[in-house]
């Protein structure tokens, strides 16, 4: 049983929506989140990125940082940026691009379910970006930006999003500034509300495809606010978290690549010896190369490209983990041959999202003298949810979702 949730949003006008919502704020450098409040004043950016409007030298998680985020909320409320929504609604949210469309549920979900493990993680957490997130939303009272969840895809909910999107009203319709679509209609029907209530019923687990850490700081938001209300009912809205439900079969997951500065002292021939104890090496038929199957890997070093495929006795298929091509990597390449234990902190590597192709590690290599880089086969949403099922952590870096969730639609007060 899976619980979702009509709320009353606080949303941007509809002819400021454009200006106001903006990406999410942990994929911007400052720089980019600069520019952008520049040149959009009312930009989403100068409440969940407010350390924009200090000096350089400022800690983006002081105090100070967080009021002006709330004070800017406030300006943005006062001035009539935002508007609340009139009723409890549901929201039909779909996003289009390069020629593929995901259409999901903007709702409200049950942080008890989240505690319980009803809604599964595939990831860890860190205690500081918890903190952070958690404080954001204790100091602004609202949850600013959506967690992205997933179910296993059901028809009959499918077909209640159709019928749901034709009796909404389309209240945003833009192309943001990388070509994608957005478009978000608003359901206040209480019918189909109830309808689509009753069909989550029968929906088993949710799973977070991304937004680990804003689910975690709703979490302790909620204990926290019960532990100082005498009147907690479990009915309050810090009960509850926003997020963006979607059928798994609509989602895209692009490769997540990695690029390492050094051969960890190894000669380029110790390397190529070490790599053929559990890689089968073959010169790739084409530069860049992008790997065409699941256990496959383009390797880029000495400005050549190599396929690099994983011999079977290092595949274990009856463990969703070890089954993972960033577990094989990580294990048997990264790990043991070149020193990199723990891909979270080590400076010798970088990671570089499939939206960027695979033509940016070749440019990083060369461009930065770097010395050896990594093009993956994308992890499937199937293999993410089996390793949630399984009550496991993925490796870090197993998944580049896009498009992203746009910040900025919708806010939950709480």
């Amino acid at each position: 049983m899976s619980i979702i949730r009509p709320f009353k949003g606080l949303r941007p006008k509809k002819e400021l929506v454009e200006e106001f919502s903006c990406p999410p704020y942990d994929v911007l450098e400052e720089n980019e989140v600069k520019e952008i409040v520049s040149k959009h004043p009312n930009s989403f950016l100068r409440v969940t990125r407010a350390e924009v409007e200090f000096e350089n030298d400022i800690d983006p998680h002081s105090e100070i940082v967080y009021k002006k985020a709330k004070e800017n909320l406030e300006n943005f409320k006062k001035d009539g940026v935002l508007v609340e929504e009139k009723e409890p609604a549901l929201y039909f949210y779909r996003e289009t691009w390069n020629g593929h469309s995901q259409t999901g549920i903007f709702a409200t979900f049950s942080v008890e379910e989240y505690q319980k493990g009803l809604i599964k993680k595939h990831e860890l957490t860190r205690q500081d970006k918890e903190d952070d997130r958690t404080k954001h939303i204790m100091i602004l009272e609202a949850q600013t930006g959506p967690v992205f969840l997933t179910f296993k895809s059901k028809e009959t909910i499918k077909d209640l999003i159709n019928k749901g999107i034709n009796a909404a009203e389309k209240i945003y319709d833009f192309v943001d500034e990388k070509s994608v679509h957005h478009e978000l209609w608003v359901l206040t029907n209480k019918n189909l509300i109830e309808e689509l209530e009753n069909a989550f019923k029968d929906v088993e687990s949710l799973y977070i495809a991304d937004g680990h850490h804003r689910a975690a700081a709703a979490s302790r938001t909620k204990e926290i606010l019960k532990s100082k209300n005498p009147l907690h009912t479990g009915s309050e809205e810090y009960n509850s978290f926003m997020a963006v439900v979607f059928p798994h079969d609509e989602l895209k997951i692009l490769d997540y690549n990695r690029v390492v500065k050094d051969l960890n002292g190894l000669s380029d021939d110790d390397f190529m010896n070490k790599l053929s104890e559990y890689f089968e090496i073959a010169e790739a038929p084409e530069s860049p190369y992008k790997p065409k199957s699941r256990h496959e890997f383009g390797m880029y070093i000495n400005k050549k490209w190599y396929i690099l495929k994983a011999k079977e006795n290092i595949i274990d298929e009856k463990d969703p983990v070890k089954q993972l091509d960033v577990y094989i990597l990580q294990n048997y390449l990264l790990s043991p041959i070149l020193g990199i234990e723990n891909p979270r902190k080590d400076p010798r590597i970088h990671f570089l999202g499939g939206i960027r192709g695979v033509k940016a590690l070749e440019e990083w290599i060369d461009g930065k003298n770097w010395k050896v880089a990594f093009s993956m086969y994308p992890t499937s949403i199937e293999e993410l949810m089996a390793v949630a099922d399984a009550d496991k952590t993925m490796p870090p870096k197993s998944t580049w979702f896009e498009p992203k969730l746009r910040s900025g639609l919708l806010i939950h007060e709480i």
